[in-house]
């Protein structure tokens, strides 16, 4: 009988690598093994190398380890040491949850077949698959990119020095701390851009600060504004956008679509538009968002973010994918939507080992959207449904807040099984 072992790769001295001689005894090949043509090759342990631990990259590695474990060795990168599901920002803003109370420690993370390491990613070169970190080297079999959206404050003049964001966590507390000290006055709230994360998050943010001021006494003593270069809440759901429309005029919020703030003047606290300037006392933005650079530097975006075929989320590199936030799929951006490109990812790779035909990816995710006096709607949507997008709204009422809340514990049971 004779066995080939795959040949050793040639590094730099002093750097470690995910092939161990360990992991390299483990691509030993046993002739006439494996059932999709490719003979000896098929026998071998694939590397998977997943960058970023989002929503895709959790979900992808769960997968993977469900369906392909005695076939795969998935390492999964992220330079955090824990993951926050988005809505809990909210949460952390107005009081209701601490960041520790939120965050999920990677460190429980324990999968069949797959490997966490806190690292950041320093370089990715997309033809040979070769990730550098600031601790290690990986080589991969398939790369899987997901490493989000970076925020950037400083796009928005002004904005750093002036102005508050709840996207991140730590702009969530400084807003949560900066609120109590608000008497009044006028509150803008702006988009600063398109595209960007979870498109209900402006709404759900102003609505619930309406219930806040409420509660305080002083929102009739506070004008709320909200404008977006948008032409409507989410598009893609003129039910939800209706909805939230109603629900704003009521709680006399005004709304402007399809005009966008391009600095502010923290002194003067006037925000400039175009044509004009507003004044505001507290300034609230959704952060220009941008691709990671160095996904820039690896060449693998065009326009701004990782292009990707919309229905298998390749890159025009083999073996290489992307999802979630990072990539442009012509879906918006947001957790759900990553998470069912995962399963899409994961099809594609199963179906490089085994053979077979992989399932597009369909675009479709539930959105559970904060309306506020304890209402929660939900939106169902089917991007690439026969005819066309789908996107009906349920609710709101209290009971979609406990579909929310269960959607939560699900997630963190079947990620990190607490």
């Amino acid at each position: 009988m004779r066995f080939t072992l795959r040949p050793a790769l040639e590094l730099p001295p002093n750097v470690l690598t995910r092939r161990s001689a360990c992991q390299i005894s483990k691509s030993i090949i046993a002739p006439g093994k494996g059932n999709s043509g490719q003979g000896q090759a098929d026998w071998m342990m694939r590397q998977v190398v997943i960058l970023g631990a989002g929503f895709g990259g959790l979900e992808l590695s769960t997968l993977l380890s469900d369906r392909l474990a005695d076939e795969v060795e998935v390492t999964l990168i992220d330079e955090n040491d824990a993951f926050t599901l988005g809505f809990s920002k909210l949460d952390i803003l107005f009081g209701h949850q601490t960041r520790d109370e939120v965050r999920l420690p990677y460190q429980r993370l324990v999968k069949r077949g797959v490997e966490f390491r806190q690292e950041t990613v320093l370089s990715i070169d997309p033809q040979s698959r070769r990730v550098g970190t600031d601790k290690a080297a990986y080589d991969a079999d398939f790369l899987v990119v997901a490493l989000g959206a970076d925020y950037d404050l400083t796009a928005t003049p002004g904005f750093v020095e002036g102005g508050f964001e709840y996207y991140s966590i730590d702009g969530a507390e400084r807003l949560r701390d900066e609120l109590p000290r608000f008497r009044g006055g006028k509150v803008l709230l702006a988009v600063l851009s398109i595209p960007f994360k979870c498109p209900p998050a402006p709404y759900e943010g102003i609505l619930l600060l309406h219930d806040y001021l409420v509660g305080r006494g002083i929102r009739d003593a506070t004008q709320l504004h909200v404008v977006t270069p948008k032409p409507a809440p989410i598009p893609v759901s003129p039910e939800a956008s209706q909805a939230v429309e109603r629900t704003m005029a009521a709680r006399n919020i005004e709304y402007t679509t399809r005009r966008r703030v391009y600095g502010i003047d923290p002194a003067g606290k006037v925000a400039h538009f175009k044509d004009h300037d507003e004044p505001y006392d507290l300034f609230i933005g959704i952060p220009v968002h941008r691709v990671p650079g160095v996904l820039v530097k690896a060449g693998l975006t065009e326009n701004g973010w990782v292009k990707v075929d919309p229905l298998t989320l390749a890159t025009p590199f083999p073996g290489v994918y992307a999802l979630g936030d990072c990539a442009e799929t012509g879906i918006p951006k947001a957790g759900v939507f990553a998470e069912s490109a995962a399963r899409a990812v994961a099809d594609e790779i199963a179906a490089s080992i085994r053979g077979g035909r992989p399932r597009p990816y369909d675009g479709t995710g539930l959105c559970f959207v904060e309306m506020g006096d304890g209402q929660v709607g939900r939106v169902d949507v089917h991007f690439r449904a026969d005819g066309g997008p789908t996107a009906p709204m349920l609710g709101p009422g209290a009971e979609y807040a406990a579909e929310k809340a269960q959607f939560g514990a699900i997630r963190r049971a079947r990620w990190f099984d607490l």
